[in-house]
């Protein structure tokens, strides 16, 4: 009977060691000390939380663990640590976490944005990749692109020919939201919505009610970090403002959506003549046998969300930041000016077939989604089990920051990372398609942008235009470093927090 108690005493003392070491071996990534209650919420800037995690990852590591009030969270800083999460186990981190503004906005997560993974995620960004999102879909746009880029010329030399400086923030967001307003939903609405004055500006009532559904979707809820203490959002106003957005929004789909359903009536879907807008599309969906899950009309306005957020802001975030990244290095405009207009100098427009004969141009973009990528810390992920990333224990439930910003700025993927060189994509095999970790503005493996073509069509388009047509320089009086500055407002969205007025030139020929 002593042999067996000696044995057993043995063998748990044995037991003990080995899941001791074993934890030692697997801690928790380093991170900065947390304080009570609040944790490490006091080490993150509200506008710019990306650069206060990169000054932190300087001191604790590409893998960093923070404490933000109850969430538990690790925020990945260099190229190596993202394969690891966006590829290795990427399966492990395809879910999202549950946030109040996201998840309001999303119909509770039906959309392909902030929906968590599962079966009806799958099949939902299946659908949208084959029927919205392809080649073939994009390509079918293209009359409404180059019409809507001719639209913002001939503002934009209206303006010029009265001697106006030109708020090109405003002009690019204006131009944004009609584009995607028709490829989304067929027509122009913003011009039937009552103008209202913001901040000095008058805007139309939708465009204020997009920056605002982008602002809340990255808004501090105590709901998200302090459960108990939700109802302070209810003190705040913020859950009243999160609320009074969603149900704008809400009758806004609502009615774009009859709209097509009362003209659908008097239409023949099989006319192949008829390119189909967003909506046209889902409708026809509707009902599908084929599908493992029942496509509503929530699923469809969620999706409608993403593409109304997603393809009005970064576009127009990324055409400003280019614009102020090449008048604060003359040498790169002057250089990409020359290659839009020795090719093309006769001509009165670009077409999207002319930008594949501009590499420079193309180069440019690419480097301005470097520099600034349009969400910098990507989306949140999630992780869904307990593993192991770069020797450190990742448990189920822990928030995922991968800090795109940061990593395309790493010293150790990039010569000079902090400077505006466009030739370093000339001749390079990087296409910006999810497959390269040390540059990835629209993210990487199940959960990346899958607009990410409709993105970058846009963009070039109307870039190439701009500076094919117009001389760019500052307005008379203008104090150019403040006007050039880099810093950003709050928000999913990296837009300039300062407006971007410029003086635009009709270039003689």
């Amino acid at each position: 009977m002593m042999v067996i108690l000696v044995v057993l005493s043995l063998l748990f003392v044995f037991f003990f060691f080995v899941i001791h070491s074993s934890k030692r071996k697997l801690a928790k990534p380093p991170g900065p000390p947390p304080l009570p209650l609040i944790g490490n919420l006091h080490l993150l800037h509200y506008s710019s939380p990306h650069r206060s995690l990169w000054q932190l990852a300087k001191r604790y590591g590409p893998l960093m663990s923070l404490r933000l009030a109850t969430v538990q969270t690790v925020v990945v800083s260099s190229a190596r640590v993202a394969k690891e999460i966006l590829k290795t186990h990427d399966l492990n981190f395809a879910t999202r976490p549950s946030f109040v503004g996201p998840r309001k906005l999303s119909y509770n997560g039906l959309d392909l944005g902030f929906a968590p993974y599962g079966p009806c995620w799958r099949e939902l960004k299946k659908l949208c990749i084959v029927h919205l999102f392809s080649a073939q879909r994009v390509h079918s746009f293209r009359a409404v692109r180059e019409n809507e880029v001719a639209q913002m010329l001939r503002k934009l030399s209206e303006r010029e020919a009265s001697g106006t400086v030109v708020n090109l923030t405003e002009t690019l967001m204006s131009f944004t939201s009609s584009l995607i307003c028709r490829i989304a939903f067929g027509k122009m609405y913003a011009g039937e919505y009552e103008e209202v004055v913001e901040k000095g500006k008058q805007r139309s009532r939708l465009q204020v009610l997009l920056n605002e559904a982008q602002s809340l979707l990255t808004e501090f809820f105590f709901s998200d970090y302090f459960p108990l203490l939700g109802w302070v959002d209810r003190l705040t106003g913020k859950a009243r403002r999160l609320e009074k957005t969603f149900k704008e929004l809400d009758a806004f789909y609502e009615r774009v959506i009859h709209d097509h359903m009362d003209s659908a009536k008097g239409k023949n879907s099989d006319d192949e003549d008829e390119v189909q807008d967003i909506i046209d599309i889902f409708l026809h969906l509707l009902d599908n046998p084929s599908f493992s899950f029942h496509l509503t009309l929530e699923h469809i306005k969620a999706v409608l969300m993403n593409i109304f957020i997603a393809g009005t802001d970064p576009t127009s975030a990324t055409i400003v930041w280019a614009m102020t990244a090449l008048l604060k290095n003359p040498e790169v405009m002057s250089k990409v000016e020359g290659e839009v207009r020795s090719l093309f100098g006769e001509k009165d427009f670009i077409n999207e077939e002319d930008i594949e004969r501009l590499p420079y141009l193309k180069a440019v973009v690419k480097e301005t989604l470097r520099l600034f990528p349009p969400s910098p810390l990507l989306m949140p992920r999630e992780a869904m089990e307990r593993c192991t990333i770069d020797g450190y224990e990742i448990q189920p439930r822990t928030v995922v920051y991968v800090n795109a910003w940061a990593i395309a700025r790493d010293p150790e993927n990039w010569e000079k990372a902090e400077e505006f060189c466009p030739e370093r994509f000339l001749g390079s095999e990087m296409e910006l398609k999810g497959k390269e970790f040390e540059v990835m503005p629209f993210g990487c493996g199940r959960r990346m942008c899958p607009a990410k073509h409709m993105g970058m069509v846009n963009v070039e388009l109307s870039l190439a235009n701009l500076l094919h047509s117009f001389d760019w320089e500052m307005g008379p009086g203008s104090d150019r470093e403040e006007m050039l500055n880099t810093e950003v407002k709050p928000g999913i969205t990296m837009h300039k927090k300062t407006d971007l007025y410029l003086v635009a030139k009709k270039r003689t020929r």
